[in-house]
């Protein structure tokens, strides 16, 4: 069976951290996030794919290739724009010919056995499948309604009162060829998409069955909101094999699951607590305290007494001596000034709520700290509060609380944000 990974999408949700990378590239656990699900297809007997993408398409063709590295055949189609699920699917109609073929979201973090579930439940009963998950919150997801084994229904993000059950489309479907001709009488949605949810409704109401396969909340998770990456990458630790490639200086503390990689270099009295991953060449120390939960990519510094908690920091980024990261994303290249602190609790210890598409969110974190992008830099004592957004490229001058999102390419002083043309002081 062929595999479809729709990869389209931009992640307008997930900036800054997507204004120079597709979604499906941020690092989570390691590795980028579509890596997780290209070698899930691979463990689950996949052995043909096909990537759906449009934005930084590029970016995904340049790191997979034709998947060799992955053991797994990789071709790509690019859609002209971005419009939807169903015209995604559609661009595979040569591709998957006249066989039933597995498609995927490719923002999923999912097991190899919710994979292995879906392609089984449609080889055991011949029908189509989407694969379905409980969730706490059905009206924002799409959910089914199921009647003697089959699904009838699908409601988009309906009226909590509405809610035809708390099973929501997991995005994960085995469909049959003739699913295209269904597609093509797909409208355009009210957000201006073509929904396979709505094609996946014609399908049903001409008496084709559409079978669900009830996966596990555990091995599913959707990374539609910044949050969601600390949430993955707390999942992916959690598997972590401890090893050590690297230099480990007399006086420092291991505990738990910690993985150094080559060339790496902790020093003395640093205290590290897993699981956490450090990649190639970085630098920590001496006396760090990393915490639990925490990716830290390849040529990374984290100087002198610095805390490390909860955290994605990505390749070549700078955390000078006397800093705190805590709950937070840190793009690559970024640069914190000595005594930098990413505040990630409110006073009265409400949930963070962050700015989301011109929308305040409730992150449901009572923790949260700081989602910076690329090439970012923080002066000395800078602190940022909790649930606050910067954006690449930006320069936060020296001892500033900021409270309020920075955007791209701007340089942040005492009583007024200006777009960065020029190194400060030229």
């Amino acid at each position: 069976m062929k595999a479809v990974i729709l990869a389209a999408g931009k992640g307008v949700r997930l900036e800054p951290l997507t204004l120079t990378r597709p979604k499906h590239m941020i690092p989570v656990g390691g590795k980028p996030l579509l890596e997780w699900l290209v070698k899930g297809l691979k463990s689950s007997g996949i052995e043909e794919a096909l990537i759906v993408t449009y934005y930084m398409g590029e970016k995904i063709r340049e790191y997979f290739g034709n998947g060799s590295k992955f053991g797994l055949d990789l071709s790509y189609i690019t859609q002209k724009d971005i419009l939807g699920t169903a015209d995604a699917i559609s661009m595979a109609e040569g591709y998957v010919e006249d066989d039933d073929f597995l498609a995927i979201y490719g923002d999923l973090l999912v097991s190899e056995e919710t994979i292995r579930k879906t392609i089984s439940t449609a080889k055991t009963s011949g029908n189509a499948v989407m694969a379905t998950v409980p969730v706490d919150k059905p009206s924002l997801y799409g959910v089914v309604e199921i009647k003697e084994d089959r699904i009838v229904r699908i409601v988009e993000k309906p009226q909590p009162e509405k809610e035809p059950s708390n099973l929501a489309n997991a995005g994960i479907y085995v469909l049959p060829p003739d699913i295209f001709r269904y597609i093509r009488k797909t409208g355009l949605s009210l957000r201006g998409e073509y929904e396979v949810t709505e094609s996946l409704q014609k399908f049903i109401d001409e008496g084709n069955i559409l079978k669900p396969a009830l996966i596990s909340r555990d091995d599913w998770l959707d990374i539609g909101h910044p949050w969601n990456l600390l949430d993955a990458n707390e999942h992916l630790l959690k598997h972590l094999e401890g090893s050590i490639k690297g230099t480990v200086e007399e006086g420092v503390q291991l505990i738990g699951p910690v993985r150094i990689g080559e060339g790496a270099r902790i020093r003395s009295g640093s205290y590290i607590e897993g699981p956490i991953l450090i990649g190639r060449n970085s630098d920590i120390g001496p006396n760090c305290y990393l915490r639990p939960s925490t990716s830290i990519g390849e040529e990374v510094r984290i100087g002198n007494a610095c805390e490390v908690k909860n955290s994605i920091i990505m390749d070549r980024t700078h955390v000078a001596h006397l800093s705190y990261v805590g709950d937070s994303v840190i793009g690559t290249d970024c640069n914190f000034g000595a005594g930098t602190i990413t505040a990630n609790i409110r006073f009265d210890k409400k949930n963070i709520r962050m700015n989301i598409k011109s929308e305040r969110l409730d992150s449901g974190k009572r923790k949260l700290g700081t989602f910076m992008g690329d090439n970012a830099q923080t002066g000395i004592n800078v602190s940022l509060m909790p649930g606050v957004k910067v954006g690449p490229g930006s320069w936060i001058a020296p001892g500033l609380s900021v409270y309020e999102d920075v955007p791209p390419e701007t340089f942040l002083s005492v009583g007024r944000v200006e777009l960065k043309h020029r190194p400060v002081g030229s």
